[in-house]
């Protein structure tokens, strides 16, 4: 059996990016091209997920309330995140859909940097360097790394409705403990 050596970052992206792809049958390549990751990346990340048992064994399902477990809990104290500088970006955690209209709007603004990007904020480094590229392509991949952050950096309030939300789009059920 391989030795697992902990999640990283691209192993939640990868996760995500496989369920925004919505049962669609996909190969390596589909994923390495629209993450802009190597292929090598995402075969060596699929096995860390099935040691983690977050993907079955063909590593092809996405084992989606396992991974919503992982995201609630073990998240913002494996990949934690500070926000920083004033920078222009991409909108992430309650500053992007679908928690911006949950949160109010004197809130700060939350970004991933990206000169592209079409507001400024303090900036938020996501989870893997090349997600402000993978999102401008995938609307459903933008919107879990978006809850996903609010997990990561949100209060209490952000936090509760980025999990509603995950539960819904994963379709999984975990019970929330206080």
């Amino acid at each position: 059996m391989k030795r697992h050596n902990g999640m990283r970052p691209q192993d939640i992206l990868i996760l995500l990016k496989i369920l925004s792809m919505e049962n669609e049958q996909w190969l390596n390549i589909d994923v390495a091209r629209g993450l802009k990751i190597s292929q090598s990346e995402i075969t060596e990340s699929l096995e860390r997920s099935k040691i983690a048992k977050l993907i079955d064994s063909e590593k092809r399902s996405v084992f989606r309330t396992a991974l919503l477990e992982f995201l609630v809990y073990g998240l913002k104290y494996v990949f934690p995140v500070l926000p920083g500088p004033m920078v222009r970006g991409i909108p992430t955690s309650h500053s992007a859909p679908p928690l911006l209209d949950y949160i109010s709007k004197g809130s700060e603004t939350y970004v991933w940097p990206d000169p592209e990007g079409d507001r400024r904020g303090q900036s938020i480094i996501p989870l893997y360097k090349t997600v402000p590229q993978a999102v401008k392509e995938d609307s459903k991949l933008y919107e879990l790394l978006v809850l996903t952050d609010a997990i990561r950096v949100g209060r209490a309030r952000e936090v509760n409705f980025a999990v509603k939300e995950l539960s819904k789009r994963l379709n999984a059920v975990i019970h929330i403990r206080e």
